[in-house]
């Protein structure tokens, strides 16, 4: 067989690579996505038919130009929580809804007022670290996954063995493999670390027995009412101002996805059509009672890794999301992978991130001998990496990797003597 180089965004795999294909961004982006509403307390087969749903949507607003896709978003996990208390888990999903329209408002302005300032505002010197930062600042997550210690857990060496030979695995295969199985590493990287765990001990095949083969979704919806308390508008303040911190997100993400498949996604198709696919995906998972959506960076790492950037891929894996939250069986077994597994995969992906940062800084040839770039990208990188937040109020905190952000752009903004390598332009590839 023909060595694989890679599937562009338009390109349809033949049928049996397609399924393998995107199957494997579905087990990229199942744990997480199933780990926010078992947090927040809803139900968790909603949330993989609200993550397939929400990716459909946002790759129809995209015409079909952008192969992201959507999955639980982690910002929301609190402030849903402390909705829940507040209004019960109708208001939660009411403000959640509300957050969701906050995307289509923000969308509306970048559609009117173009993106051109946009560009202006996320020079390569500032570009660079975000992405850095969207990928280190999830390392610690994936540490915490293969050492066991994600839910402050004891430290466990079989676990962290086990995560270092399903990341070995991967690092393997990406790079030894030709032809049909260079594109599929993650899935086989998880197949090995899936065994090796089995051997170790640490695989329960109790839940995949009780487990039904078809399920009803427990779907939720704040359509039929509030009770007798009517509209709880006390849950906006607490869930709405969550938009503005993930909005930020999306973009970086966006930028990350330009730099990987090598187009321009903030201007073809557009940031106010990425941001509307993005809010519209949220609204629908409210409606049905899912967590709020956000693109995931671990799916990016996928497309990094294997160079396949086909939206059909990620449509396949969108679909075969809805249908695992009809099958319990099914989502029994992929839940029965090891935390440690995942934590392999998490390593090699969120490090394909921040890598494709230190290169955007490279193509963009920003001269870190000048004083200015080599401040503020400091500044992003150790308020980012570092965990530096801005609580508001007790309801109410600007994530690390949003602060970062900010905080470069307002350094850009503000500092003097300006000679920045490079335009937003060029770094993200500039296909028209």
């Amino acid at each position: 067989m023909s060595d694989i180089q890679s599937i562009d965004v338009g390109q349809r795999p033949t049928g049996g690579l397609w399924a393998i294909l995107s199957l494997q961004h579905l087990f990229a982006m199942f744990g997480a996505t199933v780990l926010v509403p078992i947090l927040t307390g809803l139900p968790p087969e909603v949330a993989l038919v609200s993550s397939g749903l929400g990716t459909l949507i946002y790759l129809l607003c995209t015409g079909g130009q952008v192969p992201g896709y959507l999955g639980s978003s982690f910002a929301f996990i609190g402030p849903i929580v402390a909705g829940a208390a507040l209004a019960g888990t109708s208001g939660a999903l009411f403000g959640a809804f509300c957050a969701g329209g906050v995307y289509l408002l923000v969308a509306a302005l970048v559609r009117g007022f173009g993106v051109g300032w946009l560009m202006r505002l996320l020079p390569p010197v500032v570009v660079g670290p975000i992405i850095m930062v969207i990928g280190l600042g999830l390392a610690s997550i994936a540490v915490g996954m293969a050492q066991g210690t994600i839910a402050g857990g004891p430290y466990n060496l079989t676990n962290f063995l086990v995560a270092l030979v399903t990341l070995g695995a991967i690092l393997f295969f990406s790079l030894v493999l030709k032809g049909f199985f260079s594109v599929i590493p993650i899935i086989l990287g998880i197949g090995i670390g899936y065994i090796v765990a089995l051997i170790a001990g640490l695989v329960d095949f109790t839940p995949v027995a009780e487990a039904p083969l078809f399920r009803v979704p427990g779907f939720v919806s704040f359509l039929g009412g509030f009770g007798e308390g009517g509209i709880p508008w006390g849950v906006l303040p607490i869930l709405v101002p969550v938009a503005l911190v993930t909005i930020a997100e999306h973009i970086g993400d966006t930028v990350v996805l330009s730099r990987v498949v090598g187009r321009n996604y903030l201007k073809t198709p557009g940031l106010h059509r990425t941001l509307l696919g993005d809010g519209l995906a949220t609204m629908a998972a409210a409606v049905i009672g899912g967590p709020p959506n956000t693109t995931y960076g671990e799916n990016i790492g996928v497309l990094a890794i294997t160079r396949v950037y086909s939206v059909w891929v990620i449509g396949g894996a969108a679909v075969l999301a809805i249908l695992l939250g009809f099958l319990g069986t099914v989502a029994a077994f992929l839940g029965s992978i090891p935390t440690a597994v995942m934590g392999g995969v998490s390593i090699a992906l969120f490090g394909v991130i921040a890598s494709s940062g230190i290169r955007t800084l490279i193509e963009g040839k920003v001269d870190f001998g000048e004083r200015r770039n080599l401040l503020v990208a400091s500044v992003i990188l150790v308020i980012g990496i570092g965990g530096a937040t801005l609580q508001i109020s007790d309801q109410f905190t600007i994530s690390s990797m949003a602060l970062a952000a900010i905080v470069g752009v307002a350094l850009h903004a503000l500092l003097p003597d300006r000679h920045l390598g490079g335009d937003t332009e060029t770094v993200l590839g500039g296909h028209g």
